[in-house]
């Protein structure tokens, strides 16, 4: 199923990914550094909402309280909150 996540406090505004049979695949960063959030959507390709959670949730941008690997992290965790009801 397709997810989009509205980001709150980065620099990219939506991040859209696939949640299938628990496993997030093809995600795409709108805003934001371009090349960094390639190689982040890569990189967490195919692994689950819990293992993205565990290398991502608290990373900090700065002087900003979140980045966009955090929100990344929380969209997935949101995505499968939802995909169980």
């Amino acid at each position: 199923m397709e997810y989009t996540y509205k980001t709150k406090g980065t620099c990219s505004r939506n991040i859209k990914f696939d949640l299938t049979d628990g496993k997030v695949t093809n995600v795409e960063f709108y805003g934001g550094c371009n090349g960094n959030l390639q190689g982040i959507a890569k990189l967490v390709e195919g692994m689950t909402p819990d293992e993205i959670e565990s290398k991502l949730k608290g990373i900090k941008c700065g002087f900003k309280s979140t980045s966009c690997p955090d929100q990344l992290a929380i969209a997935v965790q949101e995505a499968k909150r939802n995909s169980t009801l």
